[in-house]
């Protein structure tokens, strides 16, 4: 985190100096601007699974859909281990700035809210909570694959897993 100064990412950029202190003015300016660049980011990359997930939930509603969906997300997630560790370190940045927290917990509702919807659909009993349990559970297994001890599942691993916490969640399929 320490790295990330207004001069750093005027080089990385090849702007000139002072260029990004016109958008930024403060280090809590830069810090709200690289979060919100960086779900911009996130929200691209895991496009493809969201756009489509969703949309054939909708249409046929499915445990194997939303696992499907899951599965997808978290493996992009884990493939892109530089955009997901910046995440992290902007989740723990967050717990010393108020003001990033808000940006923090704001973005993360974007990707919070339809976890929600999706397992209101399959006749989860709870809803919020579950989708609480369903997120922790994502990000514990990509930061274990990413920045813990665990290895990268495979796809097959972590199809089981989704199915096996769903099961618990929304009764046996």
């Amino acid at each position: 985190m320490r790295g990330l100064t207004h001069r750093a990412v005027d080089e990385a950029a090849g702007l000139p100096p002072g260029s990004t202190s016109n958008l930024a003015r403060t280090r809590a300016a830069l810090l709200e601007l690289t979060l919100t660049r960086l779900v911009e980011l996130e929200e691209r990359a895991l496009g493809p699974a969201l756009e489509a997930g969703p949309a054939a939930l909708a249409r046929r509603p499915s445990r194997e859909a939303l696992t499907e969906l899951l599965v997808e997300a978290l493996h992009v997630q884990i493939a892109d281990a530089r955009r997901t560790l910046a995440r992290y370190e902007l989740a723990l940045e967050a717990t010393r700035r108020p003001e990033l927290r808000r940006v923090y917990d704001r973005a993360g509702r974007r990707f919070r809210d339809p976890a929600v919807a999706l397992l209101a659909v399959l006749g989860s009993p709870d809803p919020v909570r579950h989708s609480r349990q369903l997120v922790a559970f994502t990000e514990g297994v990509m930061f274990d694959a990413i920045a813990g001890a665990g290895e990268r599942p495979s796809r097959e691993d972590s199809r089981a897993a989704i199915r096996e916490l769903l099961d618990g969640m929304l009764g046996p399929a």
